[in-house]
C-alpha cells in the first residue's frame, strides 16, 4: 500500500489538527483530503502556509482554553434542579438525559453540546442528588451536581393494594381457536 505525506489545513477527527503534517494512504489523500480542501501536498511553499496556520491555531486554542475556564467558573455558581412528575412511591415518569441537562444550562445562558455531557450510568431515573461530568475543553473537565425533585407530593404505595392476577399461558397451540377474521388453515 502506498502512503503519502500531507499538510492538514482543517482539523480531522482521529487524524490531526490544522497545521500538522500527517502520513495517510495515497488514495485517501488523492480522493478525499485534497479535493475537499482539507489538506495540501507537502512542498516548500505549502509548508510556509502551514506555519502561519500553526500560529493561528495556537492563538485559537489559548482563546478556547480561556473560554472553557470562564464557563467552568459559571457552572460552579449554578445549581440545577429538575422538577419531574412522579407516581406512587416517588417513581419518576421518564428520565433526565443529557438533552434535558443541556436545555437547563441553556436557560442559564450556558450553551453546551449534549455530547460533551456524560452521565455515568445513563439517564437518571431516581429522585435525589446526582453528578454529571462535562468536558468543556481537552483539558478542562467539570463535575456538575444537580437535583431531581418531585413536582407533586409523593404518594405512599398502599399496602393492601390488590396483587396482580397471574396470567396463564398455554403451550398447546392446537387447542387455540382460529381467529374469526381469518379462515383456518387447512392441511
Amino acid at each position: 500500500m502506498a502512503f503519502t505525506e500531507v499538510l492538514l489545513i482543517k482539523p480531522v477527527d482521529g487524524l490531526g489538527a490544522e497545521g500538522e503534517q500527517v502520513r495517510v494512504r495515497a488514495g485517501f489523500a488523492r480522493n478525499f483530503l485534497l479535493p475537499q480542501g482539507i489538506a495540501l501536498p507537502v512542498n516548500r511553499s505549502n509548508t510556509k502556509y502551514v506555519e502561519a496556520l500553526k500560529k493561528a491555531r495556537e492563538v485559537r486554542e489559548s482563546r478556547d482554553l480561556e473560554a472553557a475556564n470562564g464557563t467552568a467558573a459559571k457552572l460552579a455558581a449554578i445549581k440545577l434542579v429538575f422538577a419531574v412528575k412522579t407516581g406512587e412511591g416517588g417513581k419518576m415518569f421518564g428520565a433526565i438525559s443529557t438533552a434535558e441537562i443541556s436545555a437547563k444550562l441553556a436557560e442559564h445562558g450556558i450553551e453546551i453540546e449534549r455530547k460533551r455531557i456524560h452521565l455515568g450510568q445513563g439517564p437518571v431515573k431516581l429522585l435525589g442528588k446526582h453528578t454529571t461530568s462535562i468536558r468543556l475543553h481537552g483539558t478542562v473537565m467539570v463535575e456538575q451536581e444537580f437535583e431531581v425533585v418531585s413536582e407533586n407530593p409523593i404518594e405512599v404505595a398502599a399496602e393492601d393494594a390488590p396483587e396482580p392476577e397471574e396470567r396463564v399461558f398455554r403451550d398447546d397451540k392446537k387447542a387455540r381457536k382460529p381467529r374469526k377474521d381469518k379462515p383456518a388453515k387447512s392441511e
